[in-house]
């Protein structure tokens, strides 16, 4: 097993990507610390966890809030002993944002707050316990937009991800000396809830991306959790402030 007795840390774990991860890190050995805002949701993802085997416990997390993140992580602690992986998965990506010329400062404030906001703090509080044992692995979900422009923009989520490479690096830099490693992911469209409500109900915007992409297809996933699992394992041991694009090609395709 690749992740045997490791703590994982899954925000947004309760659905999308993040449940798919929590499933397959628990399939590996990983025992899943579950943080998710709705408690309906991250209690049937333990519950559904459990019952395939899997060792997983909920913890009611408001990614964006400090105190809501400061608690969770101690009681993660408390439960778990220890922390090995801390997988950045929680984010938003709302219809109202569009160009900076009419996205609300409301809204990019929003974005910036679960997007943005939330790594530092999860990082805030995870990576002390980490350095502790001098080991640690950060996953911080970026996205492929964060690359590339876009004539249909969003500009809040855009230079969200953005950020989110850059703190990346910086705590590369900053913790692997004493042991913690941190690594961005990129993917590329992927079919989750979030993208099927927002995107693939249009079958034209739909047709359009698809003819972008070498693939054939959009991404899935397990794409990305594969991904993500190499990075929590000690496989990922000498793979530091890298910047892994897993988007079937589309960021590569000029015409």
């Amino acid at each position: 097993m690749r992740l045997k007795d490791k703590v994982c840390v899954i925000t947004g774990a309760g659905g999308g990507m993040g449940l798919k991860a929590a499933e397959r890190f628990a399939e590996e050995g990983g025992r899943i610390a579950i943080f998710e805002i709705s408690e309906a949701i991250g209690q049937k993802a333990e519950e559904s966890i459990r019952a395939q085997g899997g060792d997983a416990k909920f913890f009611a997390c408001d990614v964006s809030n400090e105190g809501s993140v400061k608690v969770a992580v101690a009681a993660a602690v408390e439960t778990f002993g220890r922390l090995d992986v801390l997988y950045n998965n929680a984010g938003i990506m709302p219809e109202a944002d569009h160009s900076v010329l009419d996205t609300s400062v409301e809204m990019w404030d929003k974005v910036m707050a679960v997007n943005v906001r939330s790594i530092f703090l999860t990082c805030k509080y995870v990576i002390p316990h980490m350095l502790e044992k001098k080991s640690g692995s950060i996953i911080n979900i970026a996205s492929f937009v964060a690359m590339v422009g876009c004539s249909v923009p969003q500009d809040a989520y855009t230079a969200s991800k953005g950020a989110v490479i850059s703190l990346t690096k910086s705590l590369a830099i900053q913790f692997r000396p004493q042991g913690v490693r941190s690594n961005a992911i990129c993917p590329g469209p992927i079919e989750t809830p979030l993208m099927t409500e927002w995107l693939l109900k249009d079958e034209e915007a739909k047709r359009i991306r698809l003819n972008r992409q070498p693939s054939g297809r959009f991404g899935r996933p397990e794409d990305i959790v594969n991904c993500a699992l190499y990075l929590a394992s000690d496989e990922s041991d000498w793979t530091n402030g890298a910047v892994m694009v897993v988007d079937g090609g589309i960021t590569s395709n000029y015409f």
